[in-house]
């Protein structure tokens, strides 16, 4: 098993007993996600210290008002550590709307340049942005994976462009019926799992810091609901990120 998304940066104890706890609950490797340069920083930094660990670097669409986002040469030369599989988490942000729309925007297509550039796959946050997210991503020809995936409008869109789909803790909310609709209807082939930690825990964590161990009641839900062996579907998505991310 492999939780695809992780803040192990912004986590509560060290990387390395959340490691070793995710370890014993069965998940093989984590792919920690950084937010801004110093977030990317220490996510390199753990990566380098854990071998489970990936690191994913980009600058989140919160920080598009702020100096990092004019630092992306920074941002490149920490893509350059063989650790970093991916660009982001990136993207719009329209619900929170923490920066201007049209900075995040700028910042977002500056992004997508940058990982067409590299040839890395880009991880995309994209909320209240249903209309936005799929124009800027328009003529992108590399891997797309679709983070704590949470709107159903994108989802035709999503597997007309072949994206990988990937579902946090959310996905086991009694309120999120839609999201689990969504979820029966992605190719096995595309279908991610992530822990979103210290965000997110799923339903029997609910109301404390998540972290990458709990990405199995995730996954148990899923199994569930696709009538699939858990077993079966450790297997098959773990295999979906190794590919999505040119894991060894």
């Amino acid at each position: 098993m492999i939780d695809a998304h992780a803040h192990l940066d912004a986590c509560e104890p060290a990387a390395e007993e959340l490691i070793a706890r995710a370890r014993a609950a069965g998940v093989e490797n984590v792919l920690s996600v950084g937010t801004d340069l110093d977030s990317c920083r220490e996510t390199i930094s753990i990566a380098e210290r854990c071998e489970e660990v990936f690191a994913i670097l980009g600058v989140h669409p919160h920080e598009a008002g702020g100096a990092d986002a004019g630092r992306l040469d920074e941002l490149e030369t920490l893509l350059a550590s063989p650790r970093a599989v991916a660009l982001g988490e990136i993207g719009l942000d329209y619900f929170r709307d923490r920066a201007p729309r049209p900075a995040q925007r700028e910042l977002f297509a500056a992004q997508l340049e940058l990982a067409a550039r590299l040839g890395k796959p880009v991880v995309i946050h994209t909320r209240e942005a249903d209309a936005d997210t799929p124009a800027a991503l328009d003529g992108f020809t590399g891997t797309i994976v679709l983070h704590c995936f949470s709107s159903p409008a994108l989802l035709p869109w999503a597997l007309e462009h072949d994206c990988f789909i990937s579902f946090a803790g959310n996905v086991t909310y009694p309120s999120a019926g839609d999201l689990r609709d969504a979820a029966r209807l992605v190719p096995p082939q595309r279908l991610l799992v992530e822990s979103d930690s210290p965000f997110l825990a799923p339903q029997p964590e609910r109301g404390q810091p998540n972290e990458p161990a709990f990405v199995v009641h995730t996954l148990a839900a899923l199994a569930e609901l696709l009538a699939e062996p858990v077993a079966e579907l450790a297997e098959r998505t773990a295999a979906n990120t190794r590919t999505a991310f040119c894991l060894p």
